[in-house]
């Protein structure tokens, strides 16, 4: 069994799929682990580290993928990069899927078994494979540092023989697992702390950390979560009273940072360019759904927008910004799930194609996209 671990293509991905700890791992499975060169630099792993580990390092990609059974990648191949690539290899990744018609295509026309890894299932045998919780937590935490880095002014009260400082007000918008990470650190920090959510279990768990929640808690919003734990679209009504009472909560705050996804779709817009004037001057704003879209009108992908003294930070790829951590985790992700697919008696792969965890996370096989909530319509 041969591991390609390649490079990533995209200039904005500082992170690599395998670290020298789970090198190690694959080859008690009895994986010959091949590594492209300077597939680690970015997130401060040299070639010779994975070395010592075990693996071999190829000077290309396309001798990284000679014969390999399993390609592991942050982010899904670029088209042309797995040409080489032998028929029914699996390739395991953070695939991006939603409306990525052609990219799917071009996989399943590469003849690969595509894996994406944000489509695992919220189980319990699955959560040392949550790619969206490991970096989401990550991203949440680097949130609050970035804002921090923007904002011109101490977060925690100091009393000085100078005067008092007050705390900095932090409202964060969206508390799963990055606002959860983004309220925490935040308290650590000294800030005063206030979130929203629609979902209502997120009450309980804002106020755990010592935060207080803002939300309208009628009707709807009891019923404001789906099955498998993520929030639900809020109806228009909702949507103009929680926006009443947001916009003049945020008024008084010092830093927003806002979280809010919805799988499959444009990110939902929270912050509008009125609540943004609405702000002091000096005060920050980062957008960690920019990427989707963005949740504040103003943000810009990949650039810190200054709107009459209000900062808007809009920096793709925020788990990147922590490369060697948010690299060891996600290669952790990604050795979880594929010690899952490996035959321990036989030490050769042995993919149970009717696993939940396969099942749901399998894109293409054999030629086609197999999928059903991405194939395409005829």
């Amino acid at each position: 069994m041969r591991i390609a671990v390649l490079s990533e293509t995209d200039g904005a991905e500082t992170r690599v799929s395998a670290t020298p700890e789970t090198v190690k791992k694959y080859k008690t499975l009895g994986a010959d682990v091949v590594v492209q060169a300077g597939a680690g630099a970015k997130a401060g792993i040299p070639d010779a580290e994975f070395e010592a580990a075990g693996a071999s390092v190829a000077a290309s990609a396309a001798e990284a993928l000679k014969d390999a059974d399993v390609i592991l990648k942050v982010r899904r191949p670029a088209e042309g990069e797995l040409s080489g690539a032998k028929p029914g290899a699996l390739v395991i990744a953070i695939m991006d899927p939603y409306g990525q018609d052609a990219a799917l295509k071009a996989l399943a026309d590469a003849k690969v078994s595509a894996f994406s890894m944000e489509l695992m299932p919220r189980i319990t045998r699955a959560q040392v494979m949550d790619v969206l919780s490991s970096q989401a937590n990550l991203a949440g935490y680097r949130a609050v540092i970035d804002a921090t880095a923007e904002y011109g002014r101490a977060i925690p009260m100091m009393m000085t023989a100078a005067g008092t400082v007050p705390a900095a007000r932090i409202f964060v918008m969206g508390a799963g697992v990055a606002g959860l990470q983004a309220v925490a650190t935040a308290r650590r920090l000294g800030a005063v702390v206030t979130a929203t959510d629609v979902r209502p279990a997120a009450k309980e768990q804002v106020e755990s950390l010592g935060a207080k929640f803002i939300a309208v808690e009628d009707e709807e919003f009891k019923q404001a979560e789906t099955a498998g734990g993520y929030a639900k679209e809020m109806s228009a009504e909702y949507r103009a009273k929680q926006a009443e009472l947001v916009t003049s909560h945020i008024a008084k705050q010092d830093i927003v940072i806002t979280t809010a996804l919805i799988p499959g779709r444009p990110a939902p817009k929270l912050i509008t360019r009125a609540m943004v004037e609405s702000m002091k001057p000096g005060s920050v704003i980062v957008d960690l759904a920019v990427e989707r879209g963005g949740n504040v009108e103003l943000a810009q992908a990949g650039q810190v927008v200054d709107h009459n003294g209000v900062k808007i930070v809009g920096h793709l790829n925020v788990p990147g910004r922590l490369a060697a951590t948010a690299s060891s985790l996600y290669a952790k992700n990604l050795y979880a799930f594929v010690e899952t697919l490996v035959n321990k008696d036989t030490k050769e792969l042995a993919v149970k194609w009717d696993d939940e965890l396969v099942k749901a996370t399998c894109l293409t096989r054999d030629g086609a996209i197999v999928h059903t909530a991405f194939q395409p319509t005829a």
